[in-house]
């Protein structure tokens, strides 16, 4: 937002000065970025008359002029302008003037011709970049009147950078009210009455999308003069705001834009046929924008249009078929209020970014429409005549925003900010902020005005006090608290920890967005109903990710695509999922593996990386947690369902492991098999505290068995069967050795098992052994069928 102080002076005049008063709005939260003065450092300008323009004896292109510039005698000047006239005031640099950049003005000679001082353009004071002829003042200036005082060229313009919360201060109105808040004076706003109708002419106007726009003002103002100038005093101010004039209508929309903050757009009348329909645009509908550029709309945008086709993209920007022009005799003016979430997002989609757009998406006062509408036509009356016709105003009321009371209790306050306010010093706040206050026994219920869309809880109210009442008015107080130092665990494991095991096995650490695609999120993950976004950052950005995999795929995705044939990347993140309770947030440590087993290497063979590479990452990321650590088979979605398992610790679901489903791979566009893990980080970061084990002094003897069991039973469960014998003697059981083939029955495989026996107190014979085999080979064959292959 940027604007001239002297247009805000107008509206309220702290008595401070112009650095007083920027660094108030910053401490304000309304945070001054520059500083600039409006014109540049020049003197011994003032207003001059042309009195005669005569030809220039030896020159085709100069004019010999005669100017009254209030020194006792016409001047008489050379000039090369071509819009110099008889009776036009310009500045007028006279003899000993200087003008921005150094330039002094000097009594010379120009083709022989006396040149008694220097007519001026806009560039040539610092007014403007570029001119096409001199700048002509208002006729009510007296000659030998001061520029800067005439032009209150004295004056600099402030530039706020608001935060998006700040959408009421987008215009004059709101900054003046801030100044005067902070200030404790009161705001002078300029009067604005009702323009009596002169005519009966109206459109009428249909809302066909109430929701996204609830309110629509309408005017007809026929039989202007498009071709008058817009006053200097306007284009001053538009110019030091950082708008160009671009005619006499638009200037005033965009005069009352920055006034008040309210977007307005005028159309060319003739060019409308029929009424306004404010409706959604339809499937392939075209639009010429005003900056030339023809867009194809989308589903879902806003379009203002007649009974032909859209005549503007709402909230947004004109359309160039009813734009208006110099040869415009009738215009309608528009006057809306567009709900912030529909617009949301929506110029950014086109590739845009427009004044009217940065305000809608922000907030604008529902109230507002009527008041601008009403500024509007008594500017454009004053500067290019006409007949206004009634105001046209049509609402839905059940969706223009309401504002419902806050509680704001005076104890939640005092301990927010950390001091006492009295209570009338807090109504005094709030009240000259616009809010509406009644009190009750804890405090007050306060209703927040219609232009503050961003107060809506108690701690915005809090903060609302402590802005106004001043940061620098609280005290800085020490911290006191009672401050206790808790010991770690020692059963905890650091998570730190964790990811140095992976980096040591040649994993990366990753951090991706939180926010995912949606379809990408539904290969992954099509069981869980994400959070969507109400206004994503993009269309792939649109929900919260319910597994830590899309993010991890879609940098493995960017890997390969860079020639990175070797990728192993690791996260440790939360995901978000939907429970009966609300929305639940859990860390989750997550991989991808991908490429070659090992680095590309002279002295080692090298492979494509398969299950039980990932596997036994896992497993060597779960031996720092104690516990029993299981492998079942299961079935996952996104994961093949012979190269995947759910991992179980105690018999607690804590992740899976496996390999991205072959289904998958061309829709995630994956150049090679990908491999996945992702396990509760809580649920492996609490072990047990080591206790001291004896080892025995006695030799073990080791025992090979081979049993045949059928397809379908996996070494777990004959691992289970043997653990629940409870052998005090077994010390270790592993599976060497998996056989189908020859010698073995169809449907059944062979598992060679190695079992190891020790014991603390003496040195087992092979009867303690063969009793104990025996024992193994009857529980595997009551439970499971096996029998011990011959």
């Amino acid at each position: 937002m940027k604007f001239s102080e002297a247009w805000l002076r107008e509206w309220v005049n702290p008595k401070v000065s112009t650095q007083e008063l920027a660094h108030q709005l910053t401490m304000a939260g309304l945070e001054v970025d520059a500083i600039e003065p409006v014109a540049g450092v020049f003197n011994g300008i003032v207003v001059g008359k042309v009195l005669t323009v005569a030809p220039h004896p030896d020159a085709d292109k100069l004019r010999v002029c005669t100017v009254e510039a209030g020194q006792g005698a016409p001047l008489s000047i050379v000039c090369g302008a071509a819009n110099v006239a008889v009776g036009m005031q310009v500045p007028t640099a006279l003899i000993g003037a200087s003008l921005p950049g150094g330039l002094k003005i000097k009594k010379s000679k120009l083709r022989g011709v006396e040149s008694h001082g220097m007519l001026c353009s806009a560039k040539e004071l610092g007014l403007a970049e570029s001119s096409d002829g001199l700048l002509p003042l208002d006729a009510e200036l007296t000659p030998g009147m001061d520029v800067r005082a005439a032009l209150q060229l004295d004056d600099v313009s402030m530039e706020l950078g608001l935060t998006p919360n700040r959408g009421d201060c987008l215009g004059i109105i709101g900054v003046a009210r801030e100044a005067g808040v902070i200030n404790d004076i009161p705001v002078v706003m300029p009067a604005i009455a009702a323009v009596p109708e002169t005519i009966q002419d109206s459109l009428p106007v249909e809302l066909l999308a109430p929701e996204d726009c609830p309110q629509y003002v309408g005017r007809i103002i026929r039989n202007i003069n498009a071709q008058a100038a817009t006053p200097l005093w306007m284009k001053e101010r538009l110019r030091r705001s950082g708008v160009r004039s671009l005619g006499p209508v638009v200037d005033v929309t965009n005069y009352v834009l920055l006034e008040l903050g309210q977007p307005m757009h005028a159309f060319d009348l003739d060019k409308l046929q029929g009424g306004i329909h404010v409706r959604h645009a339809r499937a392939d509908e075209r639009l010429k924008l005003l900056d030339g550029q023809e867009i194809t709309l989308n589903a879902g945008s806003l379009v203002i249009a007649d009974h032909r086709q859209a005549q503007a993209l709402a909230g947004i920007m004109g359309g160039d078929t009813s734009a208006v022009g110099d040869s415009t005799r009738h215009i309608f003016l528009e006057s809306a209020f567009f709900n912030p979430l529909m617009l949301a997002g929506r110029a950014r989609s086109y590739g845009l970014h427009t004044d009217s757009s940065h305000r809608f998406e922000r907030g604008v006062d529902p109230a507002l429409q009527r008041r601008a509408i009403e500024r509007a036509s008594d500017l454009l009356l004053a500067i290019v005549g006409g007949d206004p016709g009634p105001v046209r105003e049509v609402t839905s009321a059940a969706h223009i925003p309401r504002r419902d009371a806050i509680g704001l209790r005076r104890a939640r306050l005092a301990k927010l900010i950390g001091k006492h306010i009295d209570d009338a010093s807090i109504e005094n706040i709030l009240s000259r902020l616009g809010m509406r206050l009644e009190a009750d026994a804890d405090g007050w219920q306060v209703t927040p005005p219609s232009f503050r869309f961003d107060i809506a809880i108690e701690e915005d109210l809090v903060e609302e006090v402590a802005r106004i009442h001043g940061y620098d008015n609280i005290p800085a107080l020490p911290l006191q608290a009672d401050l206790r130092i808790f010991a770690p665990s020692e059963a905890s494991v650091d998570s730190e920890r964790l990811k140095n095991l992976l980096i040591e096995r040649g994993y990366h650490e990753a951090i991706t967005y939180s926010f995912v695609d949606m379809q990408m999120q539904q290969c992954l993950d099509p069981e869980a109903s994400p959070v969507a976004l109400s206004n994503p950052i993009s269309a792939d950005m649109s929900v919260m990710r319910t597994s830590l995999w899309p993010g991890l795929i879609n940098a493995l995705r960017h890997n390969q695509a860079r020639q990175q044939g070797r990728v192993r990347l690791f996260e440790q993140g939360l995901r978000f999922r939907q429970t009966v309770t609300g929305l639940s947030q859990e860390d989750m440590l997550a991989g991808v593996l991908a490429g070659g087993n090992v680095q590309e290497s002279w002295n080692e063979a090298k492979r494509t990386s398969d299950f039980y590479d990932i596997k036994g990452d896992v497993e060597n990321l779960l031996s720092v947690c104690d516990g029993r650590i299981e492998y079942r088979k299961e079935s996952h979605p996104a994961l093949h369902p012979g190269q995947s398992a759910r991992i179980y610790r105690n018999n607690k679901a804590i992740g899976w492991v496996g390999a991205i489903s072959p289904n998958l791979l061309k829709n995630l566009d994956l150049s090679s098999q990908a491999y996945v893990f992702e396990l509760e980080l809580a649920a492996i970061l609490m072990g047990t505290v080591p206790k001291f084990h004896e080892m025995s002094k006695f030799p073990s003897i080791r025992r090979d068995l081979a049993v045949v069991v059928e397809s379908h039973i996996e070494y777990g469960g004959v691992e289970s069967c043997v653990q629940k014998i409870g052998s005090k003697l077994l010390k270790k059981l592993q599976c060497f050795d998996v056989y189908v083939g020859k010698g073995i029955d169809s449907g059944r495989k062979s598992l060679a098992l190695g079992l190891t026996f020790q014991d603390l107190t003496r040195t087992l014979n092979d009867d303690d052994v063969d009793a104990e085999i025996t024992t193994i080979l009857a529980t595997l064959e009551k439970e499971l069928g096996a029998t011990l292959r011959s």
